[in-house]
């Protein structure tokens, strides 16, 4: 009788990403107590220790290592699998998952989500925000099925299908009190080096994360999304490129200042995109409705919250 169970696999994998029982207990929605049990069979039936144990934190052993290299590969082959039984049954999806660059705005998407739902009630959508590579490599890792807005070209090696769908300016941003708003000419190299730059983390897992317009031996404060990297240059905590869309309200209202630079960001492109093969229901949909709707620019403008906090006349003047 075999030892391992897809339970099994799906627990220690999540453990190992959470770093903790406790952690993993939180997003299986599992009792920490069930999770403790199954680890401690699994490492008694195959007869090696799975997990080093540092108070509330774990870390995988040698074998617990080797056990999910090969073991991440059967949970993904046994939920292609499932997902394809019950596509042939209905020809609809159980889940749909939706993944885009934390650039983009999920909220946005909330006339298509209506949408979908009028037609589609049976199928889970799930909807994901990743950074920069981390869109593609949630696809290619099947951890999302659909991307609406991937940051620049995919990865060499195929397996997908892109189109365009829309495109993004980028201005250097500053707050007014910071030391290089004062400067009154194309920031350079030099100039840029000796300030802090915020940069957004790239939230790959598997393939090589993109570093943006970063210099070498800058100081750098280290963001989980665009959203935090926009607040902290509000707040003059660091400079760097903003979208367009995100940043020109705030230039607007007096928060923040564009400065040129001797090398700007180019353009970005983002992309439709999904894994070539795949025909469910709602995968067909979602291609149709997103060519028809194009909701790229709704999804990249941001407005600026913070200009409505200003005392009224701060506001008058900086309009």
């Amino acid at each position: 009788m075999l030892k391992l169970s897809l339970d099994a696999l799906e627990i220690v994998e999540t453990i190992a990403r959470k770093g903790s029982f406790a952690g993993a207990a939180k997003e299986l929605f599992r009792v920490p107590s069930t999770i403790s049990y199954t680890v401690a069979k699994l490492e008694d039936d195959l007869g090696v220790r799975l997990f080093d144990r540092f108070g509330p934190k774990v870390a995988l052993t040698a074998a617990g290592k080797e056990l999910l290299k090969e073991g991440r590969y059967l949970l993904r082959a046994a939920g292609d699998l499932e997902s394809r039984v019950r596509r042939v049954a209905s020809g609809w999806e159980t889940e749909l998952a939706i993944g885009m660059d934390s650039m983009l705005s999920p909220a946005a998407l909330q006339p298509e989500i209506e949408a979908f739902y009028g037609v589609a009630d049976q199928t889970r959508l799930r909807v994901v925000s990743e950074v920069l590579s981390g869109t593609w490599d949630a696809l290619l890792d099947r951890r999302v099925d659909l991307l609406v807005g991937a940051a620049g070209e995919g990865p060499s090696g195929g397996g997908y299908t892109a189109e365009p769908i829309g495109t993004s300016r980028f201005v250097f941003a500053v707050a007014p009190t910071h030391p290089l708003a004062a400067l009154e000419r194309p920031l350079d190299k030099a100039d840029l080096l000796d300030h802090r730059m915020v940069a957004v983390s790239d939230s790959a897992r598997q393939l090589g994360p993109r570093t943006v317009g970063l210099l070498f031996g800058q100081d750098t404060l280290a963001v989980p999304d665009m959203e935090t990297k926009y607040a902290f240059q509000l707040r003059g905590l660091g400079v760097g490129f903003l979208p367009e869309a995100w940043a020109r309200p705030a230039i607007a209202a007096g928060l923040l200042v564009e400065k040129d630079t001797v090398e700007p960001k180019p353009d970005e492109t983002f992309y439709l995109a999904w894994r070539s093969g795949e025909e469910g229901a709602a995968l067909a949909w979602w291609l149709q409705r997103v060519r028809q709707s194009a909701p790229f620019t709704r999804m990249i403008t941001r407005h600026c919250h913070e200009a409505e906090r200003l005392p009224a006349s701060r506001a008058a003047l900086s309009a």
